[in-house]
């Protein structure tokens, strides 16, 4: 959605096709890859005059705006994660963190993810405004992703969340209009009620086209070896096939999956502008309500290390039980029906979509404004 909004095509043409990538030469999915390079079609800014400025906005490295904030934490070779981020100028992080005090990765992402990250953002955005004075500044608050996903967006506490965010955004409208500035506001996408995990590749390792390897106790995979395996990305799956008859057969058992709403071939249509290199030669969509885990085993014993613990690389697909701790284990949660907040699937109730206002007039009729326009209002 984010390289939607920035560049006006649609993914088939700039190349994210999820927040997962699968690159077929190395046999590996990669997610939150932050390299504008992985886009093939430019920014809406780039060749313009003035500057722009991307704060916590995915791929915005090396070269997609003047000034880029993002978080890059530093692993150490005794394991640990330490907190930090991607700064361009380089000294910007330094001198924020020196006002603000260090980013603290785990109140971003994870069980503890909360409120304090999008504050620390919401004060960046501020003194980048004040002292650089980008001619476009985009900043990502990601605080309504969390509780939206734990409790679901009909739980009564939703609304207080709501209100801390729409503080925070004041903040920012406060500092843009006192420069005569505009402001939008744009969300990029609209969670839903989730009720139910549901697992791709544990229905392909059924099938026999998904191998696993025991080693040690723990189910493993080669990726770059699989008849077939989904890239799981909330309702979204991209599937790669190793050939017609894997494809064929991929696509007669996720069609009769419980969970599964459509499996669309893309060797055949492309209804939603998704061909692409990147893309899967299958890619299915859940039923409302529902999401996809990226599990491929079947007894929890012999899950790999990392399916318990908050591992954004190293898991092939997105992972939102890295919200919740499992008391028990003292570790990540393995229960998808903690999952409460979903998204992906176009929503069928309008009032499902993400908003956008703005504080300019936007110059279109539309109600409903597709996404690839946005570039033009930007």
């Amino acid at each position: 959605m984010q390289a939607t909004v920035t560049t006006g095509v649609t993914p088939d043409r700039h190349g994210i096709v999820g927040n997962g990538l699968y690159f077929a030469d190395l046999g590996k999915v990669s997610f939150w890859e932050q390299s504008n390079r992985l886009l093939d079609a430019p920014r809406v800014w780039q060749g313009r005059d003035g500057k722009t400025a991307m704060l916590f906005w995915q791929n915005s490295m090396f070269g997609a705006a003047d000034i880029v904030l993002t978080p890059r934490p530093v692993h150490t070779p005794d394991g640990r994660t330490l907190s930090s981020c991607y700064s361009n100028p380089p000294g910007l992080y330094a001198e924020l963190a020196e006002k603000l005090g260090p980013f603290e990765l785990k109140f971003y992402w994870g069980p503890f993810a909360s409120l304090p990250a999008s504050q620390w953002i919401t004060a960046a955005a501020v003194g980048v405004w004040q002292k650089h004075r980008p001619a476009l500044q985009l900043v990502y608050i990601p605080h309504l992703d969390y509780p939206l996903q734990k409790a679901g967006p009909n739980d009564p506490s939703i609304a207080r969340e709501v209100a801390l965010v729409d503080t925070l955004i004041g903040t920012i409208a406060d500092a843009v209009a006192a420069d005569g500035a505009r402001l939008i506001v744009m969300g990029d996408y609209g969670i839903t009620p989730a009720s139910r995990g549901v697992l791709p590749n544990v229905a392909l390792r059924d099938a026999g086209l998904l191998q696993v390897r025991n080693m040690g106790g723990i189910d493993t995979i080669e990726i770059g070896e699989l008849d077939a395996f989904a890239m799981v990305d909330h309702q979204i799956a991209h599937v790669y096939c190793s050939d017609d008859d894997a494809r064929r057969r991929a696509r007669d058992v996720l069609r009769n999956l419980d969970g599964v709403a459509e499996v669309l071939d893309l060797t055949e249509a492309d209804p939603f502008h998704l061909r692409h290199r990147r893309s899967g030669q299958l890619v299915a969509l859940a039923e409302p309500g529902a999401w996809f885990a990226y599990y491929w085993w079947k007894d929890p014993a012999a899950a790999p290390p990392f399916a318990r613990t908050v591992d954004i690389h190293r898991k092939p697909g997105y992972d939102p039980c890295e919200l919740f701790i499992d008391p028990a284990a003292k570790a990540i949660s393995m229960d998808p029906s903690r999952v409460k907040g979903t998204h992906g699937l176009l929503p069928a109730d309008a009032g499902d979509r993400p908003v956008l206002l703005s504080s300019a007039e936007l110059h279109t009729e539309k109600s409903v404004v597709p996404a690839t326009e946005v570039a033009k209002m930007l």
